[in-house]
């Protein structure tokens, strides 16, 4: 990606195909990139492999890490917010035995409080069931549940972006059974009734429908 520095008129930072755009003791130039010659070692392996993993793990929850990820920062939000937090925060292992560990991904960062006492449970064999306390009122009455139940292995999702209001106290998803049965991983966040902010969000273990 490259940047505009002074708009379509002005110099050009950044990469755009095999062109580099840069400056030189204040002069812009661009460049071709050289071809390269030598093979990926295996840390850029690695690396690579982690950016894949990551894509592929976030990629059935897109919609979801959009609000969750919303004002992240100045600069980034949403999807690619999420997938920076993911490659920081969520591997562990190293080279081909990396993987990413659920329970240490978030797929919402804000400051919205959240209420107390997050559980989750089967409530049917196709419902899951999350509640929370009700006499905490730090939030608004009318902030809204999110709602992730997350089948990593297949990459099926259900999710509810705009759930039950605060002061209701509980929620549910709809999961069709299967068999056998499969395993998701549940996080909870809360969005303000005004949309302005989000929580973090809560991972509560997995169940299985």
């Amino acid at each position: 990606m490259a940047i505009y520095i002074d708009g379509i008129t002005g110099p050009i930072r950044g990469k755009i195909g095999n062109i580099i755009g840069s400056t030189w003791k204040g002069m812009p130039y661009l460049k071709l990139r050289p071809e390269r010659r030598k093979p990926a070692g295996a840390k850029e392996m690695a690396n690579r492999n982690k950016f894949a993993m990551s894509q592929s793990w976030l990629k059935p929850i897109k919609a979801f890490v959009r609000c969750g990820f919303k004002g992240y920062s100045d600069r980034v939000e949403g999807f690619t917010a999420a997938k920076s937090y993911l490659l920081k925060n969520a591997f562990e292992g190293q080279g081909s035995s990396m993987v990413i560990n659920p329970a240490l991904m978030k797929i919402s960062i804000g400051n919205l409080p959240l209420p107390g006492d997050i559980t989750a449970a089967k409530l049917t064999p196709s419902q899951l069931q999350v509640s929370w306390d009700t006499s905490d009122f730090s939030g608004n009455r009318f902030d809204q549940v999110m709602l992730l139940a997350y089948d990593i292995e297949t990459g099926r999702a259900v999710f509810n972006t705009t759930g039950q209001f605060r002061n209701v106290g509980a929620d549910t998803l709809h999961i069709e059974p299967a068999s056998p049965e499969r395993t998701y991983h549940i996080y909870v966040a809360f969005v303000a009734a005004d949309r302005s902010r989000q929580s973090d969000s809560v991972y509560l273990g997995t169940i299985s429908f």
